[in-house]
């Protein structure tokens, strides 16, 4: 899978990353008027990422499907509030600034120049090529992200950690099991079936009713497992109160398809991918190149330094 058992591999969900960036950054044009403010923040996250972690291999997660037809399927509502255009037998089109949108493109010519690695699977979502990366890793792996999604791949024991940016990449977290269960009283293992019953109403999961974080947790804590909740919760006999037990049996629709949808692929077949860290551009001419058209030079540089001396 990856060309590396040793080392750490850093996982980069590049979506989260460059729509942060693109927001977190000003406003920043190029010599022709291009916006390439989240050009040279995600280049930067990257720098300061690398440098403080000095992974050996590392894979930018790409959306090759942002709204999987299969997700879709199970659950309709999936993302559908981020749809802005649809046609008969054509993909669905993601809300996406036009500022941004245009800056993607370059993203991928400068990644392409760097030698780093960038990985889609079509039908999928990065998540889930993440999700599989790190599932099948043989060595340890760090997860950049800024979404909750991927805290359910936490696994102390794999040593697969997340590093959580959503306060931005210079206050970011490192999300461990412990983490995850200071802060919702649940062990990450349990996490994508907390999500499915809290909701998520930026990804279109409505969430079970009158079922928010404590609920959610207390009920986890004492059936172990979604399965577990919906047995404890049709059984007449089974150790649950009126309350839940009514809120879950009127969710029995969405709770027989919302856990595929919010479970993370592991198994893709992601193929023999080159993951290992370059340790200089492998295209320096057509690096300096970008560097001068979009006026990128100086994280150009700053990425540059940090890979010589790695």
């Amino acid at each position: 899978m990856t060309d590396s058992q040793t080392g750490r591999l850093m996982l980069l969900d590049s979506a989260s990353m460059y729509f942060r960036a693109f927001f977190g950054v000003p406003e920043i044009k190029a010599p022709d008027g291009t916006p390439v403010n989240a050009v040279r923040g995600f280049l930067d996250f990257i720098s300061r990422l690398v440098g403080d972690y000095e992974p050996t291999d590392l894979v930018c997660c790409w959306d090759n499907d942002w709204r999987p037809q299969w997700r879709v399927d199970l659950l309709p509502s999936y993302k559908a509030h981020r749809v802005v255009a649809e046609k008969t037998g054509a993909p669905d089109i993601e809300e996406v600034p036009d500022p941004l949108q245009v800056q993607v493109p370059i993203i991928l010519d400068v990644l392409e120049a760097f030698g780093l690695c960038v990985k889609g699977v079509d039908g999928y979502e990065a998540d889930d090529v993440i999700g599989s990366f790190a599932a099948q890793a043989r060595q340890p792996v760090d997860i950049v992200t800024g979404d909750r999604d991927l805290f359910q791949l936490v696994d102390d024991d794999a040593d697969v950690r997340v590093l959580y940016i959503a306060r931005g990449v210079r206050n970011h977290e490192r999300v461990t099991n412990d983490w995850v269960r200071a802060k919702y009283d649940i062990g990450a293992r349990q996490y994508a079936d907390f999500a499915t019953l809290r909701g998520d109403a930026s990804d279109g999961l409505p969430g079970v009713a009158g079922v928010g974080d404590k609920t959610a947790a207390t009920l986890l804590q004492r059936f172990g497992d979604m399965d577990g909740i919906v047995a404890a919760a049709i059984d007449p006999d089974g150790d649950m109160g009126p309350g839940p037990r009514g809120k879950i049996k009127a969710a029995a629709d969405y709770l027989a398809v919302a856990p595929q949808v919010v479970a993370v692929a592991r198994d893709i077949d992601l193929g023999s991918p080159a993951t290992r860290l370059p340790s200089e551009p492998v295209d320096l001419a057509r690096v300096a190149e970008l560097g001068t058209k979009w006026g990128i030079e100086s994280p150009v540089q700053r990425l540059t330094e940090v890979l010589l001396k790695l």
